[in-house]
């Protein structure tokens, strides 16, 4: 059936291709009489007076503190207060922020305040010792600011949203590229939305105003990486490309999005989960434009997404495109990608800001294609650097691209920006700054050619460029340090829990192998069946949790021996599983499944579970006896401790037993849930770094840890009670119910079960810091008990 058109692609298409003619056609003609080369010759010679620096002699012997690596995050941000620059660090780049994302000109009063104010505030957060402790896109220091701003439920469920995300990427794309643009996305609305909102407003709508901000910045996000990324991609096949593209292209002509239909089966799950994340997110944006807005954004959108596809079909092996065919479709990708995001928040028309994010996109593309020229040609990509390295010598009438980067960027000082000082610096720091940092990238033989080839045309101008280049100091931008920062950041993360996973399952099997406990042959006489049902219990696809937490502690950080500490390993196991077996009796929790598998007094008997969690206990005791390889008053101080947690644990279940159909305080949840839960994250904690003499001090922040990842596992645990699945969680759901059981659920509600949960994760997260050790792993071990769903 055929969908009434909301808006008529080739009109709008049209309409926005001759604008973008308009402005190409001013800039071919300023290239083509090099005007920019005299302009930008004398901007350059005034500019070079604030980066070029003669040091003197006394500015020689007092240079006290060598220049930071750029690529240290938080040691350069101390090395640019140390010299006095990062004041005039933070201000350019808050104003070049202003400038592209915000489309903001430079010589108003009211942004140069504005301006001043933000880089007064990130001043202050960088210098901070907290900043320095906590990344501010790292999920303790999202969830810290969403608690100042009152929207906890809203990055919670962002957080939520990107880990979905990064698990469907699939192989061929780049899953820290796509969660970096994401958040970048996400933060560009939200800069636009503070923006728009101003100071007058109470708190209450500006937590209104940020939660919207951030799901519509979600959702535009997504465009990126299930749309853009993934039409780049080798993911799909051509065909699959075209039904794709075609589907996009209808939704934003109709404004419905159409149903998934069919796909081959290798992309059938990936397609699937796209579709249904893409159709809320345009539906979420859609139920937020006002009817007057409705068809414009559906037009822009429209504009970004042909613009892209034209680009994206063409072939570098065809020799005939023209110089329009090259960058009118830059021209509008790159303006639209901006200009799209005030109509996605439904921001006042500005014509002001129109007009300066049209003209400026094509800036930013420009040097992001001369960043990436020899990647895009490796993948084949058609952009105006590839092109006129491919066919320069058979196409005279081909634009250089680099001539036609300085031709835009004296356009924007002098046209747009009305040769305003503060824009002309910002511009030309940002220039030098992206041919440092591609030459520091290249090397200087390879960024030499380069020069050689694109900038031969005009020598004098290019020596006035290259003396910069060498020469110019004090143009680098926080946002390349911020962007750097985030990649490394993310692949470091990516690396930890890759390495995280692979621990947990390697070390699960070898404790796996550990754990069987050997019949006696002693008591063949009369048959026995507690080693059976020990070992039946020991069997069931448990998570280890516990020893393995001993094991990489153990073997990794305290470098105790493996063979060592076996003993340890399956001692922590025999008490856990016996504290499962007393926790599922009729008596206490009355569960039929455990592991997946049916408890063990639905297998045997009350009277045989009872018996075999008591023998676990006693072999537990027996194996920490065993450990014969340790200073004898360290085995000591373990098992008295060993029993002293026992007894906790005993007192946390009476507890609990006790307070069942009677309602609890959050401060006696909090208790009960120690003794229950955190005490055995404690043990498996303390019990290596007691066999390793680790300090008290030392000791008392694992204890701290252990508490709060306690709690956020009890928690999760209580959450999933209510919300998992039976087949995930291999045990009922729904027990905490049917027993009356107090829960955070039961108490917080959901939504106050998963902030307290997040409060728990950052005060744990943060307590790490205390620990003088590799913490990579307990650092994912949060992660995984947050994030799992079972």
């Amino acid at each position: 059936m055929n969908k009434e058109l909301l808006i008529n692609e080739d009109t709008c298409y049209l309409k926005a291709e001759q604008k973008a003619s308009d402005y190409f056609q001013s800039l071919y003609l300023q290239v083509r009489q090099k005007n920019y080369v005299p302009t930008l010759t004398r901007d350059i010679q005034s500019w070079k007076q604030n980066h070029i620096h003669h040091h003197s002699l006394f500015s020689f012997f007092s240079r006290g503190k060598r220049k930071s690596d750029p690529g240290d995050y938080y040691n350069y941000i101390k090395y640019l207060d140390y010299t006095g620059k990062l004041d005039n660090y933070l201000d350019r780049s808050i104003s070049y922020i202003f400038m592209r994302d915000l489309g903001k000109a430079l010589d108003s009063n009211e942004t140069q305040t504005r301006i001043q104010q933000v880089v007064s505030n990130l001043k202050n957060h960088l210098l901070t010792s907290k900043a320095a402790e906590t990344d501010t896109f790292s999920m303790v220091g999202m969830y810290r600011w969403a608690q100042k701003e009152g929207i906890e439920s809203t990055i919670i469920w962002l957080l939520n949203k990107l880990k979905i995300v990064s698990s469907h990427i699939p192989q061929g794309m780049d899953p820290d590229h796509a969660q970096r643009k994401l958040i970048k996305i996400i933060a560009g609305v939200l800069m636009h939305e503070i923006e728009e909102m101003g100071i007058e407003i109470s708190p209450e709508e500006r937590s209104q105003k940020l939660d919207r901000a951030i799901k519509l910045g979600y959702s535009y996000g997504l465009t990126y990486p299930f749309i853009d990324d993934l039409l780049d991609a080798n993911v799909l096949s051509d065909n699959e490309k075209k039904q794709y593209s075609e589907l996009i292209r209808t939704t934003l002509i109709t404004g419905d999005v159409p149903e998934v239909g069919e796909w081959a089966e290798k992309n059938k799950n990936l397609i699937t989960y796209v579709h249904s994340e893409l159709r809320e997110a345009f539906e979420f944006i859609k139920a937020k434009q006002s009817p007057e807005t409705l068809k414009s954004f559906f037009e822009q959108s429209y504009v970004f997404f042909h613009s892209q596809e034209v680009d994206r079909v063409k072939d570098l092996s065809n020799e005939n495109y023209t110089n329009e065919d090259l960058y009118i479709p830059i021209i509008l990708k790159s303006s639209s990608s901006r200009l799209i995001v005030r109509s996605v928040i439904n921001a006042t028309d500005d014509e002001g800001f129109d007009n300066r994010t049209f003209f400026y996109g094509i800036y930013n593309q420009l040097a992001d294609d001369f960043a990436d020229m020899y990647d895009d040609m490796k993948n084949g990509a058609v952009t105006p650097y590839t092109y006129y390295l491919k066919y320069h010598d058979k196409r005279t009438d081909l634009i250089n691209p680099f001539e036609l980067y300085w031709t835009v960027i004296s356009n924007l000082i002098h046209n747009v920006y009305h040769s305003n000082s503060k824009a002309c610096e910002v511009i030309l720091d940002r220039a030098i700054n992206g041919l440092k940092r591609f030459k520091e990238r290249m090397g200087t033989k390879k960024y030499n050619e380069v020069m050689e080839l694109f900038a031969s045309g005009n020598p004098k101008f290019n020596t006035v460029i290259q003396k910069m280049v060498s020469k110019a100091d004090d143009v680098d931008f926080f946002d390349k340090l911020l962007r750097d920062h985030m990649i490394t950041n993310l692949k470091n993360d990516r690396r930890e829990q890759e390495e995280f996973q692979e621990s947990i399952e390697s070390v699960r099997e070898q404790i796996n192998e550990l754990l069987p406990i050997p019949n006696d042959e002693t008591a063949s006489l009369l048959k026995e069946p507690i080693t059976e049902a020990a070992n039946y219990s020991l069997e069931g696809d448990g998570k280890r949790l516990r020893p393995i937490i001993t094991w990489i502690m153990g073997i990794n950080e305290y470098k105790l021996s493996q063979s060592a500490i076996v003993p340890l390993l399956r001692s922590l196991e025999f008490m856990h599983t016996a504290s499962l077996i007393f926790d599922d009796l009729p008596s206490q929790d009355n569960a039929s499944i455990r592991r997946g598998r049916s408890t063990l007094h639905m297998v045997y008997n009350n009277a045989i579970a009872e018996l075999t969690g008591l023998f676990l206990t006693q072999k537990a005791i027996e194996e920490q006896a065993s450990l014969d390889q340790f200073d004898s008053n360290s085995v000591l101080s373990l098992i008295q401790y060993s029993a002293q947690m026992t007894a906790e644990m005993c007192k946390g279940q009476a507890m609990d037993l006790g307070s069942r159909g009677k309602p609890l305080s959050l401060e006696q949840l909090n208790m009960l849930c120690f003794y229950k839960t955190g005490i055995a994250f404690e043990a498996a904690l303390i019990m290596p770094a007691i066999l390793a003499n680790a300090t008290e001090l030392e000791r008392q922040a694992l204890k701290k840890y252990a508490y709060h990842a306690g709690i956020a596992f009890q928690i999760k645990d209580d959450l999933l009670d209510v919300e998992g699945d039976l087949n995930t969680l291999g045990k009922s759901i729904g027990k905490d119910a049917e027993n009356n059981n107090s829960t955070f659920v039961s108490i917080l509600g959901s939504d106050g079960a998963k902030k307290a949960m997040w409060e728990h994760y950052c005060l744990a997260m943060e307590t790490l810091k205390e620990v003088p050790r590799n913490t990579a792993f307990l650092k994912h071990l949060l992660n995984y008990i947050v994030h799992r769903n079972h």
